[in-house]
């Protein structure tokens, strides 16, 4: 691999996703939701005993988990698929870099810039909780941070395994939407439908539950900021008994597995795909 080469195409992919106007609509509504949503928890009362940057982490979550998968989905769809369409994949082939530098470039010029737009929603909103004097649970903070670019890098991996394998943007923007609603509504939905029918045991439905990444993080984000599962109910008692004090660790690293994984898959599938 030439770190050269993939060096000058991650920076030729981070400039193309300032351009590219799906990054630049999520991108802004997360940084704008960020400050509104910082702004309007600092000023209420809500979430109990919950205080200063991890009441502000407590509304993210969700703001997170909406907004996040997609901006990663949508972009890593677009990454290869957008290329081949454009014809300009065959071309920039055609040049003294290899597949995989090719590979390894977009996606880390990506990463890059999924990574500094969620910084800086998170840190602009850092500086409104500052401002007000507001302090405490800073570290939460920071870990959610983490994760939240965790995420995003996952569901660009995702995004690029639908790119590798589709021909037209607007069908890799399809599956990924389509994946988007499997993995944030239609996962829970129906595993509490299976989990009724077939009555399956506690430890069951928490081993289907953290498959989903997008569970996977929820739990995880909300255990770093209370640092228990008392709020998940029920569901939240039984994964504390199951992960114990270890479920950071463990939920962290089946989200890496997630990141992962995809990846090599991808570049069989552009590899035959482009060899067609």
């Amino acid at each position: 691999m030439s770190v050269r080469a993939v060096s000058i195409l991650a920076k030729r992919e981070v400039r193309d996703a300032l351009r590219n106007r799906w990054f630049i609509a999520y991108a802004g509504a997360f940084v704008a939701l960020s400050i509104g949503l910082s702004t309007m928890v600092l000023l209420s009362s809500g979430y109990g005993d919950i205080s200063g940057f991890g009441r502000t982490a407590a509304g993210m979550i969700n703001l997170v988990l909406l907004l996040a998968p997609l901006m990663g989905l949508t972009l890593g769809a677009q990454a290869l698929a957008g290329d081949r369409e454009r014809r300009t994949l065959p071309y920039l082939l055609a040049q003294p870099i290899s597949s995989f530098d090719l590979f390894v470039g977009k996606f880390v010029g990506l990463a890059l810039a999924i990574g500094v737009a969620i910084v800086t929603g998170f840190g602009l909103s850092t500086l409104i909780v500052s401002f007000v004097g507001a302090g405490e649970g800073a570290d939460s903070y920071a870990s959610l941070v983490g994760l939240t670019v965790l995420l995003a890098w996952v569901a660009l991996s995702l995004g690029y395994l639908i790119s590798s394998r589709t021909q037209r943007t607007s069908s890799a923007l399809g599956v990924a939407v389509v994946v988007w609603l499997v993995l944030s509504l239609v996962g829970d939905l129906g595993l509490m439908g299976t989990a009724v029918a077939l009555r399956l045991k506690p430890a069951v439905i928490l081993a289907a539950t953290i498959v989903n990444p997008l569970e996977s993080y929820r739990i995880a984000a909300i255990y770093q900021l209370r640092g228990s599962l008392d709020l998940l109910g029920p569901a939240g008692l039984v994964a504390h008994y199951s992960l114990g004090s270890w479920a950071p660790e463990i939920l962290s690293f089946i989200l890496l597995l997630w990141l992962v994984v995809p990846l090599p898959l991808a570049y069989h599938w552009m590899v035959a795909e482009d060899q067609r």
